[in-house]
């Protein structure tokens, strides 16, 4: 279940931290891409080369590396994970976290986290069982976080009772249960298309468009996070296929996206048209490089073949149909337009007016449009965040 997950962990001063490197090979082994965040008082118990070396990667401790040149971006880190794990958690980085100090990069990667947070707390009995860590404990699961209680056993001052930090296989275990039971699309199938097309005019000139295929690859990541079986249908694009139950299957041309669509749509339970496809091809396309003409060049173009409207009428009622809507002017007449002449369940808008969406960015602002003419509006986000709210919105209105 761990498999292209994306792990941050949280080491914090405390014996246990010793078992960090056991859980750190644990989920490198499960497939999982873990990032290590160490705070001072962790390195008196194990160094940051010891779980550099099992992690592959490296581990970070302050808000500068090396000669202060590098900025390790605790937004960006908080924003790149699937999920966050701090174990061993240690009652002062618990109490700090729990009030929002933040006064250290672990510290300040938490805060900025928008994924789900797992403490597995480590620390003699007495300071496990006082009512101030109680208390932040109990305030973690108010935030939405989860506990990974600590275990009862022999502890590192020589007393027994609570307080040992849960076994690494303990907490992998826990982690796989966690994306385990959040796959509502488990045994579906999904087809998902994604990017530009590009037109040949000729060997080496093509008409195509500005689509990066981003918004697409995060529709299809997110999809195989539900548990779906995806097909990625990609036109030309430098983005690497997601991890996770993903087929990609690359195209160029408009003809060659429908053809691979027309090919696996009559089996799936979903299908996602989010490539921008050219709207015309070249009537005749050159088998040499056309040479620069002396006067002005005409190239006569026709049609592509509507892949979401050529879908929409063979659509069967178990199947659902969301469609893309880039739109300059009349945004939200044109995109109802499209939900119903091509049969969607769902259209998204999103307009090239809004600073920050479209083409080539990393965010989006978009609205759903459903047959009801329901509209729902969402603030400006990141590709990855659209993606589950796309994919949540389509969960809580339609059934799969």
């Amino acid at each position: 279940m761990l498999g292209g997950k994306k792990i941050l962990l949280g080491v914090c001063g405390s014996i246990a931290a010793y078992k960090s490197a056991a859980l750190v090979r644990l989920l490198v082994k499960s497939g999982a891409d873990v990032r290590v965040i160490m705070t001072h008082a962790a390195t008196g118990f194990i160094t940051p080369l010891t779980l550099s070396t099992v992690s592959k990667k490296e581990v970070l401790v302050d808000f500068h590396s090396g000669d202060g040149a590098l900025w390790n971006n605790h937004v960006e880190l908080g924003l790149w994970a699937d999920l966050m794990i701090i174990a061993p958690a240690s009652a002062n980085t618990m109490a700090k976290c729990s009030r929002g100090v933040c006064d250290n990069l672990l510290s300040a990667i938490y805060l900025s986290a928008r994924c789900p947070v797992y403490w597995a707390p480590a620390m003699d009995l007495d300071m496990y069982r006082h009512p101030s860590t109680q208390e932040n404990m109990k305030r973690f699961k108010e935030f939405g976080n989860f506990i990974i209680d600590a275990r009862f056993g022999e502890l590192a001052s020589g007393l027994v009772g609570d307080g040992r930090m849960a076994e690494p296989e303990e907490i992998l275990a826990v982690l796989n249960g966690h994306f385990e039971k959040n796959q509502p699309l488990k045994g579906k199938k999904a087809v998902v298309t994604a990017g530009p097309t590009y037109e040949m005019i000729d060997p080496v000139r093509f008409v195509g468009n500005h689509s990066s295929g981003k918004m697409g690859y995060a529709l299809a990541a997110c999809l195989s996070d539900f548990g779906a079986a995806v097909t990625l249908i990609s036109g030309p694009s430098v983005l690497e296929t997601p991890a996770g139950n993903i087929k990609l299957i690359k195209v160029t041309s408009a003809g060659e996206m429908f053809e691979a669509v027309d090919e696996i749509y009559g089996d799936c339970d979903l299908a996602i048209f989010a490539a921008a496809v050219a709207d015309y091809t070249p009537k005749e396309k050159s088998s040499v490089k056309l040479k620069k003409a002396a006067a002005d060049t005409e190239i006569a173009m026709e049609s592509t073949r509507d892949i979401a409207l050529a879908m929409g009428k063979i659509k069967q009622p178990n199947q659902i149909n969301v469609g893309f809507a880039l739109e300059t002017d009349q945004e939200e007449k044109n995109a109802t337009q499209k939900l119903k002449k091509k049969n969607l369940d769902f259209i998204v808008l999103n307009s090239l007016k809004d600073q920050g969406a479209g083409f080539g960015h990393d965010t989006n602002r978009i609205t759903i449009i459903d047959r009801d003419n329901n509209m729902t509006k969402f603030e400006l986000k990141s590709k990855k965040e659209v993606a589950y709210d796309i994919v949540n919105h389509i969960l809580d209105k339609k059934v799969l």
